[in-house]
């Protein structure tokens, strides 16, 4: 299922849409969704077409190949100096 979770994630932040916002778009609760884009759940038919549904394109487009968008984690390295 790591397709449907890299396309739910490219698909949302295309429209710029929160995780909190698709979460109440399709009726579900944030943390599924959170599950749903890292991959670590299987899917029903009817969460298939529930996310498909809110994000305004066909479940067929959750299920094709895809790769997913690089993650960002940590603190952003800029100019900031550190008080010791």
């Amino acid at each position: 299922m790591g397709y449907v979770g890299a396309n739910v994630r490219r698909l949302r932040l295309k429209r710029t849409m929160t995780q909190e916002a698709l979460a109440d778009a399709a009726g579900l609760h944030v943390n599924f969704i959170q599950r749903v884009e890292a991959g670590k759940v299987n899917l029903t038919l009817v969460s298939l077409v529930t996310l498909a549904d809110a994000l305004g394109v066909s479940p067929g487009n959750l299920l094709r190949p895809a790769s997913l968008l690089e993650v960002k984690r940590g603190r952003p390295r800029g100019s900031t100096s550190r008080k010791v």
